[in-house]
């Protein structure tokens, strides 16, 4: 029995993580065990669909199941978008896509490292850097 090949490759933003698996197909591409064309909003759907609509053809010979966990949906998104990315280039190993992908957004191919910062104490609802309005009288 023949192996099926496979690649695993992952994209984070803030919170969120994404782990995209791949393998031979005809180009589906799930997040969540969910259509990329079922996803709301459309303007999320578009930017997740950016590195397919940018490889054309390339991305029609895979199939990719990407699971995505934690964050908001915009995180999500851009973590999804990440993983989506790099599984691309690294199953095609083509270097002028990866040209490509970087020249159009670098964040396509290299995860956002900015994080949070944390709440302090004495104020934690408020923010980490929100203080009392000071008063000229």
């Amino acid at each position: 029995m023949k192996k099926k090949k496979t690649l695993i490759t992952i994209g984070k933003r803030k919170k969120s993580t994404a782990r995209a698996v791949v393998t031979e197909g005809k180009g589906k591409i799930t997040i969540n065990s969910r259509s990329i064309d079922t996803m709301e909003p459309r303007y999320v759907q578009l930017r997740v669909n950016e590195p397919v609509m940018l490889a054309g053809e390339k991305a029609k010979t895979m199939d990719i199941k990407v699971r995505v966990s934690g964050g908001g949906v915009w995180g999500q998104a851009n973590a999804s978008r990440t993983a989506i990315a790099n599984a691309i280039v690294g199953w095609t190993k083509d270097n002028k896509l990866k040209d490509m992908y970087t020249d159009y957004d670098r964040s396509l191919l290299v995860s956002d490292p900015r994080r949070t910062e944390p709440h302090k104490p004495s104020r934690s609802s408020k923010g980490p850097r929100r203080s009392k309005q000071q008063s000229k009288r």
